[in-house]
Order: C-alpha cells, then sequence, then structure tokens
C-alpha cells in the first residue's frame, strides 16, 4: 500500500524541480544566445556559413568529450557543491564572449561552457532519481526538461530584443551575469536528501548509491544493447534539437526572409508546442504506470510517436507560406518534446550505483549530434538552400524511432553478476 505523501514532502520535491527548471532554462539560454546573435556576429566578425557552422558545433566539442568524465563526477561529489560551480564557470564563459572579437576566441569560449555544462544533465538526473520514486520519475523529468523549451520559448523574443537594444556583446554579458546570481541563489535554497532537517522532507526512496570511479563499470555502460538503443535514440533526438538551438533563427531570416526581431518571435511557437509535448508525455507515461501498464508501453509510446513526428519535418520544404512552416516545424518540435522524456531511461536501465556514469555516456552520445549536425548544415546550406538540411533531420529522427523499437527491448534494471560498486 503507498503511504500518503505529507504536504511538506510535496513541498520540497516542487522546491527541488523549481530550482532544476530555473537552472535548465539558463543552461539553455547560454547555450542558444549565440543562435540569435548568429547573424550579427556574422556581418561584425565577416563569418561565412560554414564558420558559423563551426561556431555553433564548438560547444558540443567539449560538452560531449566531458559528458563521460561529467556523468563520473556527478556519482562522487555533491551535488549541491557541483552545481553551483559549474554554473558560475559557465557563465563566466558565457559573459567573456561579450568582449571578445575574433572566430578562435569565440570557439575557446563555447568550448569552455561546454565543459562546464557537461556534468548539469546526469546532476539533473540525479536528483530527480534520489528525490522521486520511479513512478514519479517521468513526469519530474518532464516537468525540468520543459525549461529547455518554455524557458526558450519566452526568451527568444527577449534575447532578440536585448541584442536590439544592447548589441550581440551586451546578450552574452547580460545572460552571463544571470547566471552567476542564479549559481549563488541555488547554494542557498538547495539541500542534499540527507541534509533534509526534518524527516517529513526527505525522499521516500533514495535509490542512488555513490559510486567510485571504475573502467568497469565504463565497460558496462558501452557494451549493452539496450543502452545502445536509448544512446542511438539521444543521439536522433539530439539532431532536431540542435537545428531548432542552432541554424533555426537563421532558416527563418535568411530562407524565409524575416527579420531578426520577427524570427525571434516567430521561433518561439515551436518552443511553446515542444513545452506541451514533454509534459503530456511525463504526465501521462507516469499515469500509465500507475494504472500497472508496462514500461513497454508507457515509457516507449511516447518517444517512439514524437520521433515519428519529428521525422515530418521534411514537409517544410514543399510549402511556402510562413503560417505553413510554422505549422509543420511546430509538429516536428511537438514530437522532440514527446520524446523527451527518454531520459527516464537511464534510470530505468542503470544499475544504482551508475546512474551519473550511464547519464554522462548517454549524454556523451547524444551531444556528438550538437558535434556534427551544425557542421553538417553548415556545408548543406553553403548555397542558400535549407531543404537538405531538413531532409537530414528527418531521418534521423527515423533512425532514432527504429533504435528504440528494435534495440531497448524490454525496459528492465541492467543486473549485474558482481556489482563493484561503492565505498
Amino acid at each position: 500500500m503507498n503511504k500518503a505523501v505529507s504536504p511538506k514532502r510535496l513541498r520540497a520535491k516542487a522546491s527541488v524541480l523549481t530550482l532544476i527548471f530555473i537552472s535548465v532554462v539558463i543552461n539553455y539560454m547560454d547555450r542558444t544566445n549565440i543562435s540569435v546573435a548568429a547573424s550579427a556576429i556574422s556581418e561584425d566578425l565577416e563569418l561565412s556559413r560554414v564558420q558559423i557552422g563551426i561556431l555553433f558545433s564548438a560547444f558540443a566539442w567539449t560538452y560531449s568529450i566531458m559528458q563521460i568524465p561529467g556523468g563520473m563526477v556527478v556519482d562522487i561529489v555533491r551535488v549541491r557543491v557541483l552545481y553551483p560551480f559549474i554554473l558560475i564557470a559557465w557563465s563566466l564563459a558565457t559573459l567573456v564572449q561579450g568582449l571578445v572579437s575574433s572566430l578562435v576566441a569565440m570557439v575557446g569560449c563555447r568550448m569552455a561552457i561546454g565543459v562546464f555544462e557537461a556534468p548539469s544533465y546526469p546532476a539533473n538526473n540525479k536528483i530527480v532519481t534520489q528525490w522521486f520514486p520511479p513512478e514519479e520519475r517521468a513526469s519530474a523529468i518532464a516537468v525540468y526538461t520543459s525549461g529547455q523549451f518554455i524557458g526558450l520559448a519566452f526568451l527568444m523574443p527577449v534575447l532578440a530584443m536585448i541584442q536590439e537594444y544592447f548589441s550581440w556583446r551586451g546578450l552574452f554579458i547580460i545572460s552571463g551575469l544571470i547566471g552567476i546570481v542564479w549559481a549563488v541563489i541555488w547554494y542557498l535554497l538547495y539541500r542534499e536528501p540527507d541534509e533534509a532537517t526534518d524527516s517529513e522532507d526527505a525522499p521516500q526512496i533514495p535509490d542512488v548509491i555513490q559510486a567510485k570511479v571504475s573502467w568497469r563499470n565504463l565497460g558496462i555502460a558501452f557494451s549493452s544493447r539496450k543502452l545502445w538503443g536509448v544512446y542511438i535514440g539521444q543521439f536522433c533526438l539530439g539532431g532536431t534539437l540542435i537545428f531548432f538551438l542552432t541554424w533555426f533563427p537563421t532558416y527563418l531570416e535568411e530562407d524565409r526572409g524575416l527579420t531578426s526581431l520577427n524570427s525571434g518571435f516567430l521561433a518561439s511557437v515551436p518552443f511553446i508546442a515542444a513545452f506541451f509535448g514533454v509534459l503530456l508525455s511525463g504526465f501521462f507515461s507516469d499515469f500509465l504506470v500507475r494504472r500497472g501498464v508496462s514500461n513497454e508501453i508507457a515509457r516507449k509510446t511516447p518517444i517512439i510517436l514524437g520521433l515519428f513526428l519529428s521525422s515530418t519535418v521534411i514537409a517544410a520544404n514543399y510549402v511556402d507560406s510562413t503560417f505553413w512552416v510554422t505549422v509543420c516545424l511546430s509538429i516536428t518540435f511537438f514530437g522532440n518534446g514527446l520524446a523527451s522524456i527518454n531520459w527516464v531511461f537511464v534510470s530505468l536501465l542503470s544499475p544504482k550505483h551508475m546512474v551519473g556514469l550511464v547519464g554522462g555516456c548517454f549524454n556523451f552520445i547524444g551531444g556528438l549530434s550538437a558535434v556534427t549536425v551544425p557542421i553538417a548544415i553548415g556545408y548543406l546550406t553553403e548555397g542558400g538552400d535549407f531543404r537538405p538540411a531538413l531532409l537530414l533531420i528527418g531521418a534521423l529522427a527515423f533512425i532514432g524511432l527504429c533504435s528504440y523499437l528494435f534495440l531497448v527491448g524490454k525496459v528492465e534494471t541492467i543486473q549485474l553478476d558482481n556489482p563493484e560498486n561503492t565505498q
């Protein structure tokens, strides 16, 4: 029989989710402000499309490489200390972007942001796994993941206006200052589960085990077919996301002929669609689990449906009006939102002592899409035609769908004969 959850514990969970949500908004603001500023930077620094593609991609070079080390760090360092440190570090790198004047320096700043943002999503997943029981995790993941969509839906026009009044340099400086302030707030407000001063506030199922770094664990993380299924799915899902986070405003301005300010407002519409997609997916998935529906149906169905809808981005190649382009891309990003609860598979499949490490591997493979896709789009659109780029995004989404259908299999925790776990 399930024990009723006290109001204090509900408030504690709500507070934890609020902290993660706002952190995700700031995280994605500092990833994507470059997309709002891209046309102005290109003109000011005289950069080609391929060079802009490299600038878009630079964040992911280090973000991907640091995912596995970042996941290991999350497994051994307390989140209350780790999170404000990385927030301040990536915010400082964001701020410095507004002070430099060369492609090399800009690339260096983007790489620094990637290094320090790398542990953030494994940390988010660890916090949710500590504070929420399995039947509530998809909803919790949906709430904080929605921050990357609803935050950007409202931030896109705000960032465009900041740039309009303070230039692209002011955009980066203001973004960096916001992150530094939030890091201080996070440290003052967040508490680890074992730091809760009242037992009513503590989580009911703290099933994350602090682990030591182990090459054997790393081998396990890369030898499971189930895990490779979700890794490939994350890469393909990331292909759609990275298009919207990087090239989308440029697509609206240069391919569809909108002004930078108008593109900022129009770009917010697909993000709102994605926001509703991820919330619908998370809460409906948890509802099915509570009704006794198997994880194969309750967890996989929203992701498979979402990847299918994302593959329909190709339809935007066959419409001319701004309205119908917006409809097509909103459906695409709604699907991306539906599939964005895929982080739930990290906690469902991972051995308990490897949640951070598997989360790092998962995000490492996913991050490779952010390394490759922006540069690929830069080359594909060098002649000014975005149609091949949309074909690429659609194809990736379809491959991700097949990965969940044929590789993941039964959704259950990976069992180890002799787990090498804790201290």
